[in-house]
């Protein structure tokens, strides 16, 4: 017997140790472990060899090496069985790091070391996810996020559409091409990062919310819980960073109450603490929800990372035309008005601010200004605010002297006979973007959802869109003006962010640059029709869309549809024939298989018994063709989708 058997067995004789299938749990035994539990240590003193290994004997008595056991029972080859290796440390810790080890706050859930595909396309599916796990199957992970082939390609135009026969790039070779592909958004990612490998700019993305009730936009899966949501989002935000954001380019992603803490923990993990920019809250629904309980919601948030925190530059709000008004002297960029030099309100006494408390010497008969006292001509001003007590100034004496030097500060009498300072405050080119939007353009039923109504006939075909204003104003500040920045959404919804990019691009004769990804059927009767509306009403522009090339998928989707029994069994039928499988299913399917089957489908809730039990017969690798296999006679890739894939990856075609 090896020592690691040994060592198993007898940990797993107490009850303490193991779960309800007898494995052995970890987490447990290394809890008691750093709390010198009397129990664990009799238990390792009770064998000579594991008694020799972690104690040390010193004059007599036996001392308990707790470092040694904890490395010991925390080394990757510990448990035999790979199953209960992974079971068991999943959770458990961080960048290698036991959680109690790390300072930070850290989320911690099952599964979070797992790629979750998520693969619904439709709103109504419950579909069975499947977790992919580094350490079972690193083999099978790396295969299912190999760049997939691309097909149903189309270049859509204000003219209408037109057949794609090449793509266009920029002297860097970066496709400069707006793009819209149809798929699961996380095989998208991996499928653009062989093209678009740090070329991002801006990430604008409105995830599925994961809340209850009418709120929900999870249409992936309304079941998912916390931890399965997290892990969801993990995956996705991980290979956005890691590959595709330029050094200065930045994540936006809004979110709402019931998920928004969960996942700014998430982002600090994913995106490191330090490079959080902040928190935009935006009033969406000034009414406020009347189906809340206690407070009725009328806000989201908006989360911003940047991949480098300082190296993003943002642009400033242009001033509203009532904000130019109170510029009424001098015109143009000489506009101009003058405020109090008299500083109130925070930080405006002489004990938080004692260098800028000081008088002021003016002569009224010459309007010469000083800091001496020259002659009995000149009266003594000290900042004072009306109540009398004691300010100060909003500049130190030395800058002081150098605003009255060019004409920038004026001194006049008042009605009442004081004397008042004021300093010229010459026009600004714009305002800095503030942490609340309040604004009414902000309004999602206004300006998403009433403005959806209208491109398409009166009819409400989308839940939720944002605010084309609310999306346009963050692209607005994050991207170069009249540039051509990448703007990605991989959770493209109703098309608000590529709508938002092409007015941008039309108002100040840019050129940027939309990605959109979205997995859902929608994509094709709402997000590509939108987008084409908005280049017939400009009358100009145009973008290329495109599909993941299905394989096991399609089967997926019908399983998903069926209605009947006999319908699933002609679907197995024809899987047995044409699909990929699992490496445990056995493709003959005797009859008496058959009537079990059907038999199934006679319990409660039986349809969808079956059709989970079909899904799981299909290998979850194969859903898409990958690029790699686009030679492969079972694929049927036709010779000019071969072409328009060759086109698209370039060198990356037959890595």
């Amino acid at each position: 017997m090896s020592f690691n058997t040994k060592l198993i067995n007898l940990l797993t004789t107490d009850p303490r140790f193991v779960d309800d299938e007898g494995e052995l749990v970890l987490a447990a035994v290394q809890d008691r472990a750093w709390k010198i539990d009397h129990g664990l240590v009799k238990l390792l003193l009770s064998d000579k060899e594991i008694k020799a290994k972690f104690f040390d004997e010193i004059e007599g008595h036996w001392i308990f090496n707790i470092n040694t056991f904890i490395d010991y029972i925390s080394q990757k080859n510990f448990l035999d069985n790979s199953y209960t290796r992974f079971r068991n440390r999943i959770g458990l810790t961080i960048g290698g790091k036991y959680l109690r080890e790390r300072g930070e706050v850290a989320l911690v859930w099952p599964y979070k070391d797992c790629v979750l595909e998520g693969g619904q396309t439709k709103e109504e599916e419950k579909r069975k996810e499947i977790f992919f796990n580094e350490v079972l199957a690193q083999d099978e992970i790396n295969r299912l996020l190999d760049p997939k082939v691309l097909t149903n390609f189309t270049r859509y135009t204000a003219n209408g559409k037109e057949k794609v026969t090449d793509f266009k790039r920029d002297e860097n070779g970066v496709i400069r091409e707006n793009l819209i592909i149809k798929g699961n958004n996380l095989l998208a990612l991996h499928t653009l990062k062989t093209q678009f490998r740090g070329q991002v700019k801006l990430i604008y993305i409105d995830p599925p919310y994961n809340t209850s009730g009418d709120a929900n936009t999870f249409g992936y899966n309304n079941s998912f819980n916390h931890s399965t949501w997290l892990t969801f989002m993990r995956n996705r935000l991980e290979v956005a960073r890691e590959e595709l954001l330029r050094k200065d380019g930045l994540l936006a992603i809004a979110i709402d109450d019931e998920e928004q803490a969960y996942l700014k923990v998430l982002c600090d993990d994913v995106f490191g603490r330090e490079n959080f920019m902040g928190t935009l809250v935006v009033q969406n629904k000034p009414s406020g929800r009347t189906t809340d309980a206690y407070f009725a919601t009328c806000h989201e948030y908006v989360l911003f990372y940047a991949r480098e925190f300082g190296a993003p530059q943002i642009n400033f709000f242009e001033l509203l035309d009532e904000q130019k008004e109170l510029y009424k002297e001098g015109d143009g960029e000489n506009s101009h008005k003058w405020r109090d030099f008299l500083r109130t309100g925070g930080y405006s006494t002489p004990e938080e601010r004692p260098n800028s408390y000081y008088p002021i010497y003016f002569n009224p008969k010459t309007n010469h200004i000083s800091l001496d006292k020259e002659n009995p001509d000149y009266i003594k001003i000290l900042p004072l605010d009306s109540s009398g007590k004691k300010r100060v100034w909003r500049k130190t004496p030395a800058s002081f002297m150098k605003h009255v030097a060019v004409g920038e500060i004026k001194i006049s009498q008042t009605r009442k006979g004081d004397w008042k300072v004021q300093i010229i405050d010459r026009i600004k080119q714009g305002v800095r973007p503030k942490s609340v939007w309040v604004e009414s353009k902000y309004d999602a039923s206004s300006h998403g959802t009433k403005l959806l109504k209208g491109m398409f006939g009166g009819e409400k075909i989308f839940s939720f869109p944002k605010s084309i204003h609310a999306v346009r104003d963050i692209i607005d500040i994050f991207t170069e003006r009249e540039g051509d920045d990448i703007v990605l959404d991989f959770f493209a919804g109703s098309g608000t962010t590529a709508h938002a990019v092409l007015e941008l691009n039309k108002e100040d004769g840019g050129n940027r640059q939309f990605i959109l990804c979205e997995q859902m059927d929608y994509v094709e009767t709402v997000t590509r029709e939108r987008v084409r509306k908005v280049i017939e009403q400009n009358g100009g522009g145009d973008f290329i869309y495109c599909e993941l090339m299905k394989y096991n998928e399609a089967f997926m989707e019908r399983i998903q549809a069926a209605k009947s029994s006999e319908e699933l069994v002609q679907i197995w039928r024809e899987m047995a024939e044409n699909s990929f499988l699992n490496w445990y299913v056995n493709p003959a399917m005797p009859e008496e298989a058959v009537n079990d089957f059907i038999a199934l489908g006679n319990e409660p809730n039986g349809l969808e018994k079956q059709k989970h039990l079909l899904a799981e017969l299909l290998d979850k690798n194969q859903l898409y063709v990958n690029l790699t296999e686009i030679d492969d006679a079972q694929f049927k890739v036709s010779a000019e989708d071969k072409a328009l894939n060759k086109a698209f990856y370039g060198e990356a075609y037959h890595a």
